[in-house]
């Protein structure tokens, strides 16, 4: 029988608020209930806004909250050559290309009037037009220094699906969810795979990180539910399991609106100051 593993893995980006209070606790509580195994990684992929001193809150934090991890913390910046090997395969495959574009040129892009349509949206934002990957000329020698795109055409083609299914446990039960992989290349488009200022993004990092720790249970908020199926047709390309997710509500303000770390307000530092505790927050969250 395969362990149950749950992780959290929050970027060092900012001070940890109810949102990550709330993921960090029920990811700890499924694998403590389940006799299973919880594991903490700090996704500091984004050298240019990653702080230690946030990491160090962070552990803080959680250990505040009652949360303890069953190893040591995985840290995204201690596996740069893990990326860098899965993006040569990649690229070797033929299924990347360097993009050049800025977001100005991909928004002005997909504005143009000529397109009779109004911009269209994915899990990255604004669905690239392949301006980049139409002009490119195909060369040996893997770009160093260039922001890399996946090819979505020519990966659904060596992924050889005609769908990319999940299970999504929620509620006790465990419901099948699939994306036809017709529609990921209008409705997602050529995601970015690793960018011009960092090795890697999000997608691949993910993927290949779950992989690594033996994640059976993916635990994260339901705002990154949509980008599931890119990193099924990852773990495809890569030869990687698919781990079972459970994508859970976010908490929001008296607006709303989703938490954001510049909302220091809500921020797990700013309540403990306060004076309460970890049994306030969590019936603050609903646990």
């Amino acid at each position: 029988m395969t362990d149950f593993i749950t992780r959290f893995a929050p970027s060092p980006t900012g001070p940890l608020h109810l949102g990550h209070a709330y993921s960090a606790l029920l990811a700890h509580d499924m694998a403590r209930a389940a006799g299973g195994t919880f594991l903490l990684r700090i996704e500091d992929i984004d050298r240019t806004r990653s702080r230690l001193h946030w990491e160090d809150q962070i552990y803080d934090d959680l250990a505040w909250l009652g949360i303890s991890w069953d190893e040591k913390p995985m840290r995204q910046s201690d596996r740069l050559s893990e990326y860098k090997l899965a993006l040569h395969d990649l690229w070797n495959r033929a299924l990347l290309y360097p993009c050049f574009c800025t977001r100005r040129d991909i928004s002005a892009a997909v504005s143009a009037p000529q397109e009779g349509a109004e911009p269209a949206f994915g899990p990255d934002g604004l669905i690239y037009s392949g301006t980049c990957r139409e002009q490119y000329i195909r060369s040996s020698s893997f770009p160093k220094h260039d922001a890399l795109r996946l090819d979505m055409q020519d990966a659904l083609s060596a992924a050889d699906q005609p769908e990319f299914c999940y299970t999504e446990h929620s509620s006790g039960t465990d419901q099948t969810h699939c994306t036809p992989a017709k529609s990921m290349v209008h409705d997602v488009g050529d995601i970015v795979l690793s960018r011009r200022d960092f090795l890697g993004s999000y997608h691949l990092s993910v993927v290949l990180d779950d992989a690594a720790q033996g994640i059976s249970h993916v635990v994260r908020g339901k705002d990154i539910q949509p980008a599931t199926p890119i990193h099924v047709l990852l773990q495809k390309l890569l030869g990687l399991p698919t781990p079972t997710y459970h994508h859970h509500r976010l908490i929001r303000d008296e607006n709303g609106k989703r938490l954001a770390k510049r909302d220091d307000a809500r921020a797990i530092a700013t309540y403990r100051a306060e004076g309460k505790t970890p049994d306030d927050i969590r019936r603050m969250v609903g646990l």
